[in-house]
């Protein structure tokens, strides 16, 4: 019986931790964070449409929408902005005419290059402090709960 209240508290210790990951101002912190200095288009409202796009390739807004929590105008006005900046052209959707795709451009694969580094970079030097190994156990465990955890 005590071990099942432990694994309770294990399994309720990663839900706060995710519930703070998972938090809009947690992540909007850290989008600026990693955008300072990308330039005008590239910032804490715009990062997710380039993070998304570099993800699952070419889209249309409302496909792109669900993936970072916005509706399709929101998503829309963003890349309106990321195209007028070079990083996102649009395209004709082959399979519907109706339709548009979102394309990273070369200078907008380039931006999200850079960020992903910065992010990588500045996870890297929060984990610094850990014991030997522990950050690649983190990275393993990680990676193995994404796959068949809760939200997989």
């Amino acid at each position: 019986m005590e071990s099942s209240h432990t694994e309770n508290e294990v399994g309720q210790e990663i839900a706060d931790a995710l519930g703070v990951l998972l938090r809009r101002t947690t992540r909007t912190r850290l989008h600026q964070k990693l955008t300072e200095g990308m330039g005008e288009a590239v910032d804490e409202l715009t990062y997710p449409v380039l993070s998304a796009l570099a993800r699952i390739g070419p889209c249309s807004a409302a496909e792109l929408a669900p993936e970072v929590g916005l509706d399709r105008s929101g998503v829309t006005r963003r890349a309106s902005r990321l195209q007028d900046a070079g990083l996102v052209r649009r395209e004709p959707d082959p399979t519907d005419q109706r339709a548009q795709l979102l394309v990273l451009t070369e200078p907008g694969l380039r931006a999200v290059d850079e960020l992903r580094g910065r992010l990588a970079a500045h996870i890297m030097a929060s984990l610094s402090a850990w014991p030997p190994g522990e950050a690649e156990a983190f990275a393993r465990g990680l990676h193995r709960f994404t796959l068949e955890g809760p939200f997989a």
